[in-house]
């Protein structure tokens, strides 16, 4: 969730565009391409916002804009496993080897 403090800018989400100003809040909920979610500055001064996440111990995120995944496994501060891939990129893998 996403509150705007001040400024304006444009929220990407899915294929759609919407503007942002002071006092929106936005909230996003986790899932494929069609709820992918951006903030852009826009405008012409600064643009400000609060964000608010659930703090999950496993997080994979999906940048279609740039088509990258972040994988974070841990808590805050102290990841266990933290990583960013190219979605293109493939690993021959075979999970059990006879």
């Amino acid at each position: 969730m996403f509150f705007i403090i001040e400024g304006s800018g444009t929220l990407r989400f899915g294929d759609k565009e919407y503007p942002l100003r002071k006092h929106d809040v936005i909230s996003c909920p986790p899932g494929g391409r069609d709820v992918a979610h951006q903030i852009l500055n826009t405008g012409k001064s600064e643009l400000r916002y609060l964000a608010l996440s659930t703090k999950e111990r496993v997080e994979v995120v999906e940048f279609p804009y740039s088509n990258k995944v972040s994988i974070a496994i841990g808590d805050y501060g102290e990841m266990v496993l933290s990583a960013v891939f190219e979605l293109e990129s493939k690993v021959p893998f075979k999970m059990y080897e006879k």
